[in-house]
Parts: structure tokens; C-alpha cells; sequence
């Protein structure tokens, strides 16, 4: 028997999940059991200090917790979400629950996850902490890198990293190619998938050879010396960019510092439009000027991301950013998590041309 509950950062999401779940009809016995998103209290203190205790006995059962430490619906900072989230793991697990699986669809701190000075590794300390609370398995989808599923150790703590990018390629699919005609004669010989920097070859190039079109590679040289700042851009492409529609992949876009870069070294090769698709929108400041900068100059059309990231108060701002759900995705997994079936259906490759004649593929 298992409940799902959610920190106040994602309530709401975790609510769109429970109704995904109620869909299924192998959890018809138990789905109105299920939905405790609001099993969590939290209390203020006048010091600053909170504490969380539960509404609800969970003594012996799977707890699925919902968390988030980035923007997110109750508008908490990364400080008090992820606060809230280690008081949750504790309560949860005085409370004699069986396991605790935390669902974190993105992961704020992610991109720490490498010593490169004297630093902390803000990854590593994040899973360290809700391991040792009592973590017995943590999901998300997309880490930044493939160092980060090499941070748990597997005998105390199991990790999953979903392949987000899989419902983006979907979404192309379903809402911009549509048919196979329009997949052979206009995406593969007229769109291009372009990578933000080397690091990112490899999964663009996946997402590239699923819809059986060429990669574009942006290469960028960072400023050692300041955060978050280009020093220069080269782009590296064995076609011709010129006349061709262009997505820009990426894990996830934050200030949008690298991507406008390229953005602006792919102008003078005169592509036919520039989208951007990514899993992860954190979209941090200065990330707004530079997206009203780039549209205003045409140097931008699209802008796709998935909802791991709430971004509720930029869609009137920005009617060109379509927002792709990952809930349904989420409530798939956890159907085949607790159902205790293989988890690699949600690690297979995708195939545009597969999917587009098989329409049952991802129900």
C-alpha cells in the first residue's frame, strides 16, 4: 500500500499526478486511497524556524513524496523548499512509513555535481542529506550529467533519472510533424537540433537521429573568471544551416547567457528560424530581457519546456513558450515503480517514425 504526498512547492503537481493514477484501471481497488498531497503540515515560527509533522498515520506504507526546490507554486525560495523537504523525509520517517521514495522532478542544485575548485558540491550534498534522513529512493528526470547517477551509493539509496527529453520528442511529434509525409520530406532534409556547448553532443545527437535529422554543435569557451558569462562561440556543422529550422536542445535553460550567444553566431548563417527546447525552464534572471531581446530582434520563435519547473507567471508575458506536461509521464512511472515492473520502458530511445505509426505507443 502506498500515499502520495507533496511538500507545499508542489501540491499542485503532485494533485495532477494522483488524477493521471486514478486512470489507471489496475489501481481501481486502491485509488481513492491515494491521494494525500495535503498529508504534510508545516509550521512558521517566529524565528524563522519550521517543523512539519503529518495529519495522517503512514506507519507502514510506500510514501511518494512530491518535492521541489526551485520556483515553484507557493512562491517558497530554494532556501525554505529545501528546508521543508528535509523536515518532510524526517516526519515521514518518525512516523514508521515503510519506505520513502522522493519524486523530485527537477532537481535545483543539479549542475553542482563536479569539484573543479575548492568548492561544495551542492549535488552531492542534497542526496547525501535525504539518504541519511531516510531516503530510499529518489526519481527526477534529466540530470545534468551523467556524474550525478554515480553520487548514491545503491546499497542505502537507489536513484532514477528519467529521460525528459523523451516527452519533448513526443511533443514535436504530436503537435508539429504530425504525419510521416511531413517527417521525411520536411523535417529531415530542413530541420537541424543544435547543442548548446560539447558537453551536451552526445544527447542532442540522440535527439537528432530519433527524428533522423543532422546536429548542429555550438561551441563555447566559458569566462574562468565570472559566473555564467561566454567569452566566445563557434558553430561546427557538417550541412549547411542556412534555410533551416533549428532547435536549440538542452537539459535545461536557466539565464539563457549561453543560449542567446549562440542564438546570436547562428544569425549570420541565416537559419530560417531558431526555436529552443528544453526539459528544464528555470528561467533565472536575466532570462526574461534576453528572451523579449532575442523575439524583438526575430531571432526567435519557439519556446519549448516541460512543467518540472513552474512557470505559471510567464505565460502571459510570453504567448510564444509552450509549457509540455509531465504528469501523465510521472503517474507512468510510479505505476511501474510500484508495480514492481522493469522501469526500462521509460529509458528506451525514442523513434519519431515509430511513433508516429504506432499512436498507442505512450498510452
Amino acid at each position: 500500500m502506498f500515499v502520495i504526498a507533496a511538500t507545499r512547492a508542489m501540491r499542485g503537481y503532485a494533485s495532477r499526478v494522483v488524477e493521471h493514477l486514478k486512470k489507471i484501471p489496475s489501481l481501481g481497488h486502491i485509488v481513492e486511497n491515494i491521494d494525500g498531497t495535503d498529508l504534510l503540515n508545516t509550521d512558521s515560527f517566529a524565528d524563522g524556524e519550521i517543523e512539519v509533522s503529518l495529519k495522517r498515520s503512514v506507519r507502514g506504507l510506500d510514501v511518494i513524496l512530491f518535492a521541489s526546490c526551485a520556483r515553484n507554486e507557493a512562491n517558497l525560495t530554494v532556501e525554505e523548499a529545501k528546508i521543508e523537504l528535509y523536515h518532510s523525509v524526517d516526519a515521514i520517517k518518525r512516523s514508521m512509513a515503510r519506505s520513502i521514495i522522493i519524486f523530485e522532478p527537477f532537481i535545483s542544485c543539479s549542475r553542482s555535481d563536479r569539484t573543479t575548485r575548492r568548492n561544495s558540491v551542492g549535488l552531492w550534498i542534497h542526496f547525501k542529506t535525504l539518504a541519511s534522513l531516510g531516503a530510499r529512493h529518489i526519481l527526477t528526470y534529466q540530470l545534468h550529467s551523467k556524474i550525478s547517477q554515480s553520487m548514491l551509493d545503491p546499497s542505502i539509496c537507489t536513484l532514477d533519472d528519467i529521460q525528459g527529453l523523451t516527452l519533448l520528442e513526443k511533443y514535436l511529434c504530436d503537435n508539429y510533424i504530425r504525419d510521416l509525409d511531413f517527417l521525411e520530406n520536411t523535417v529531415r532534409p530542413n530541420w537541424a537540433f543544435c547543442s548548446v556547448d560539447t558537453g551536451g553532443e552526445n544527447q542532442v545527437r540522440d535527439f537528432a537521429n530519433a527524428f533522423g535529422a543532422p546536429l548542429v554543435v555550438g561551441h563555447k569557451q566559458r569566462d574562468l573568471f565570472k559566473t555564467n558569462t561566454i567569452k566566445s562561440f563557434n558553430v561546427l556543422s557538417a550541412v549547411p544551416v542556412e534555410g533551416k529550422t533549428l532547435w536549440i536542445v538542452d537539459d535545461l535553460i536557466d539565464t539563457l547567457g549561453s543560449v542567446e550567444s549562440l542564438i546570436r553566431a547562428l544569425s549570420p548563417h541565416k537559419p530560417k528560424e531558431v526555436n529552443i527546447i528544453a526539459v528544464h525552464g528555470t528561467l533565472s534572471p536575466p532570462a526574461s530581457e534576453r528572451i523579449k531581446d532575442l523575439y524583438d530582434d526575430g531571432l526567435l520563435k519557439h519556446i519549448i519546456v516541460t512543467d518540472t519547473v513552474c512557470l505559471s507567471s510567464y505565460g502571459a508575458h510570453f504567448p510564444f513558450l509552450e509549457v509540455v506536461s509531465s504528469t501523465e509521464f510521472s503517474a507512468r512511472a510510479i505505476h511501474t515503480f510500484i508495480t514492481n515492473k522493469s522501469m526500462g520502458t521509460l529509458y528506451e530511445a525514442f523513434n519519431a517514425e515509430t511513433y508516429i505509426k504506432s499512436s498507442g505507443l505512450f498510452t
